[in-house]
């Protein structure tokens, strides 16, 4: 009788287990899924947010100038002054400043949605862009770089480790499948954290992740492992948070082919044993395809499953670099 190899096993039960998780909520500003609430009257729908992505996760809505107060259609606001602390002033009457509303809701929002995952936040806005909004001076120009918008800056402040994107960055491919890496190993955090955080679960969270940071941030692998040597002078409590946010620093890092070649011939290292010369062959000459700009990652990385379902492997089977989101994403198709 036909038996599936553990590794597949493995594999699948992963799949199965994500399946049936409530899907992962991430916060999102209100107009990108649609909804018309800007200055105009009208919205910023995104497509890639609305149809796709809407598919596989829960989303959060919020604007944050609706929420303070201000109507539909309104006066727009725009960031004025020091780009590293700016006002949010009306547009025609600048006596409007509603800077401290928006900061305040923004530390409020992030108490109180605890359990999302990730926020994606809408691009060059005065209250919700992450960076490069423009910041006027007194001689009516924006300075150069430009800043924060107030409410994303004061939820960013209050929620540091949380993954955060920007709706027109999304549209990179890399940069697309980097945050969905971030979200996921967040929501892999939570739920650790939920189940009573160990010492061993860190270790064995670290373990799982080893590849994942090896393609982002070799470095700082090697940086969180020197971490985790001393793990047995303190509690769980007390150096699961210090790792967690240095490893999503880590991961906030975008992968390169360089870096996600270096790995697949780490990994294929364990089949060296398994595999004819021919196979082997074939495999180093996926992944200099992959690495020189001819085949997307999801080639070489769909043979390399092929022979360890062959081959099965229990400590590659837990890597999270593997899958570390779901397929249906298809997130490597295009990397």
């Amino acid at each position: 009788m036909y038996r599936k190899p553990f590794l597949y096993k493995i594999i699948e039960v992963i799949t199965m287990t994500i399946a049936h998780l409530p899907r992962i909520r991430i916060a999102i500003s209100a107009c990108l899924l649609g909804k018309e609430v800007r200055y105009n009257g009208g919205h910023k729908e995104s497509r890639l947010c609305s149809h796709t992505l809407a598919q596989h996760f829960e989303f959060v809505p919020l604007c944050p100038e609706v929420a303070i107060g201000l109507g539909i259609p309104r006066e727009p606001i725009r960031l004025v002054g020091d780009p590293q602390q700016p006002r949010a002033l009306g547009t025609v009457r600048r006596e409007l400043d509603v800077t401290e509303p928006l900061a305040d809701y923004g530390r409020r929002m992030a108490a109180e949605h605890d359990d999302i995952c990730g926020y994606i936040f809408m691009q060059k806005s005065p209250s919700c862009g992450v960076e490069r909004v423009k910041v006027y001076q007194a001689n009516g120009y924006p300075a150069d770089g430009g800043g924060s918008g107030i409410y994303a800056s004061a939820f960013m402040q209050a929620r540091p480790d949380l993954p955060v994107e920007e709706d027109g960055r999304l549209n990179d491919p890399v940069l697309r499948e980097n945050f969905l890496t971030r979200v996921y190993a967040y929501a892999a955090w939570q739920q650790l954290c939920k189940a009573g955080l160990t010492r061993k679960g860190i270790i064995d969270f670290h373990s799982r992740y080893k590849y994942q940071l090896m393609a982002t941030h070799p470095q700082q692998y090697r940086e969180l492992g020197r971490l985790l040597g001393s793990i047995g002078q303190h509690s769980a409590e007390e150096i699961g948070p210090r790792y967690f946010s240095l490893l999503m620093a880590a991961l906030k890092k975008t992968a390169t082919r360089r870096t996600h070649s270096n790995v697949l011939l780490h990994l294929s290292g364990y089949l060296k044993t398994a595999l004819s010369r021919e196979e082997k062959a074939e495999m180093q000459q996926l992944i200099g395809q992959y690495r020189n700009g001819i085949i997307p990652l999801v080639v070489p990385m769909t043979l390399l499953k092929h022979h360890f379902r062959r081959h099965p492997h229990s400590y590659v089977a837990s890597q999270a670099y593997l899958q570390p989101h779901p397929e249906e994403l298809s997130l490597r198709n295009a990397i």
